[in-house]
């Protein structure tokens, strides 16, 4: 196979998912994220078929799969982005073959209100690992919450003030934080493109520098911008392959995003609340412990505690 696009860390492939996932080597692979098509009739500029019957769906879903375990080195991860209709059967299916971690809800408003359901408003997020463990884990630190109009904590820590980690809070397995990419805020992208944010924590979480990630269904090139701007290695596959050779060719925007990014994570309060806080009237309690160094990316694979010894 001859890629289509050629970066300094990876390379891209207009062919099918199984074609590609086929040639690759097994056990070759750190970290591996699938966001396929979700079978919601949607037309995609590829004329794949995505109004499959269920049985057919999840056949095809557990054949692309099952070529992703085998791609994963010992300790890797896979990641699968889905709605949680579909992601109930596919991480059955993915347990008989590696190790559940983590299903994360991402909670994001993606469609109207449904009559007589629930109002749906979180994708999910599977994870899984070859083997008992992950050979890499070190999930990013995420600032306090804090109000959106004063900065000031929306929980009250009380006397372990002092004890809060300098870098921020653990991360837990929903994600509250993750900009939907159709808000004109964020919108860098389509609708449906994967927010760089998330990208990043995944592949800040699961890999190191020099490492190899896969994604078979590239969509609009997320997962490739944030493994190429962070220094890791990566391939992936795109029926049309447009949209990502466009957005390779003008990354400024998506260096400029991911600086941003980066600055408000691994740290106790980000720099806007500090300053919504002195606005405000409302200075940080001298207990903290603030890092002098508020974008650290820590390379441990252990994981520090939420409260961290003094």
């Amino acid at each position: 196979m001859i890629p289509i696009l050629k970066t300094p860390h990876g390379k891209l492939y207009e062919a099918d998912c199984l074609q590609l996932l086929r040639s690759l080597p097994a056990e070759s692979v750190d970290l591996a994220f699938a966001d396929p098509p979700f079978n919601l009739g949607k037309e995609y500029s590829s004329k794949i078929d995505d109004a499959r019957a269920a049985h057919d769906y999840l056949e095809w879903c557990q054949e692309w799969l099952g070529e992703m375990a085998r791609t994963l080195k010992k300790g890797g991860s896979l990641f699968l982005w889905n709605l949680p209709k579909w992601n109930l059967p596919l991480g059955a299916y993915l347990g008989q073959h590696l190790t559940f971690r983590h299903w994360i809800a991402v909670d994001i408003k993606y469609s109207l209100p449904i009559q007589s359901r629930l109002y749906p408003s979180h994708y999910s997020l599977l994870y899984f690992v070859k083997g008992p463990k992950p050979a890499i884990f070190h999930p990013d630190r995420v600032p306090c919450p804090c109000c959106r109009h004063c900065g000031g904590e929306l929980r009250d820590y009380g006397g372990y003030k002092d004890k809060m980690n300098p870098l921020g809070v653990n991360l837990s397995d929903v994600w509250t934080d993750i900009p939907p990419v159709r808000h004109a805020k964020y919108k860098k992208r389509a609708a449906n493109a994967l927010s760089l944010k998330l990208m990043d924590r995944i592949v800040s979480m699961a890999s190191n520098e020099g490492s190899v990630v896969l994604d078979p269904f590239g969509g609009s090139g997320t997962t490739f911008v944030a493994a190429e701007l962070t220094g890791r290695k990566w391939i992936g596959s795109e029926l049309d392959c447009s949209s990502i050779i466009e957005r390779f060719d003008a990354l400024d925007g998506d260096k400029q995003h991911l600086a941003d990014i980066q600055a408000n994570k691994n740290t106790l309060f980000t720099a806007a609340d500090l300053a919504k806080r002195r606005k405000w009237g409302k200075p940080l309690s001298k207990d903290y412990r603030i890092a002098e160094n508020a974008a650290c990316n820590c390379k441990d694979n252990a994981t520090p505690d939420l409260f961290a010894k003094s």
